[in-house]
């Protein structure tokens, strides 16, 4: 089946939460926010390993929450962005890891994440090279032009809200990276499907089914729902 590795990018500020303490270091339901996804991928039993990137700044801390998870034993200084800290986990992988190796790249504000989420997206893997969760849009969309005018309304049917975790064949998702760091017009990417997308537009890119409770934590009126939710649980 091959080897599957966790990567959990923790390494954001948190600025839209407000205080000196980064977001994914405040308490949530009793633990640290980012301990909830560090908790699902231990859980999961076709996740062998898991790595965390985290602010330079505040490994110690990371380090001290993944000491209690056996597959957690790696703890990496991340970059200065969401892109580079993913490049500093991929650059680690490929030192030894084989490019048949899976890899769910996971944001650490997503703590409602699920070992059942997990293994959907490890499954998808076993056809494709690229897979993502996904849920349908209940909202209709508007693209806008430079005047915030409407250019273009897309058929709701077919949007879909992406979250993560988002999983890939390590050689499709390494070599992803190499083509957009080789193009000069490449900016920081909000997520990594995207890239692959953009750089291996031959590859297709599987939708995996997620939930409404795989919530993304960004204010602080987040962190009430998150706790009701975990709380809470849907039946």
């Amino acid at each position: 089946m091959g080897r599957a590795v966790g990567v959990i990018l923790a390494g954001g500020t948190g600025s839209r939460v407000g205080g000196q303490v980064p977001k994914q270091l405040l308490n949530l339901a009793g633990k640290p926010l980012m301990e909830h996804s560090i908790a699902a991928f231990q859980q999961c039993v076709g996740i062998d390993e898991i790595i965390i990137v985290m602010r330079p700044e505040h490994l110690a801390q990371a380090q001290a929450i993944a000491a209690g998870y056996g597959k957690a034993a790696t703890v990496l200084p991340g970059g200065p962005s969401r892109t580079a800290s993913t490049l500093v986990a991929l650059q680690h992988l490929g030192k030894t890891a084989p490019p048949d190796t899976k890899v769910l790249i996971h944001d650490a504000a997503r703590p409602l994440v699920t070992p059942e989420l997990i293994d959907a997206v490890l499954a998808a893997l076993d056809t494709y090279d690229a897979a993502s969760l996904a849920v349908p849009s209940s909202d209709t969309v508007f693209e806008v032009d430079e005047d915030d005018r409407v250019a273009a309304i897309p058929l709701r049917p077919r949007l879909r809200r992406v979250q993560t975790p988002q999983g890939f064949r390590l050689g499709a998702i390494s070599r992803a990276y190499a083509n957009a760091l080789a193009d000069p017009g490449f900016d920081a990417a909000t997520d990594d499907c995207s890239v692959v997308f953009h750089y291996l537009p031959d590859v297709p890119i599987a939708v995996v089914e997620g939930t409404d409770a795989n919530i993304k934590v960004t204010n602080a009126q987040d962190f009430g729902l998150a706790e009701h939710l975990l709380r809470h649980p849907a039946r």
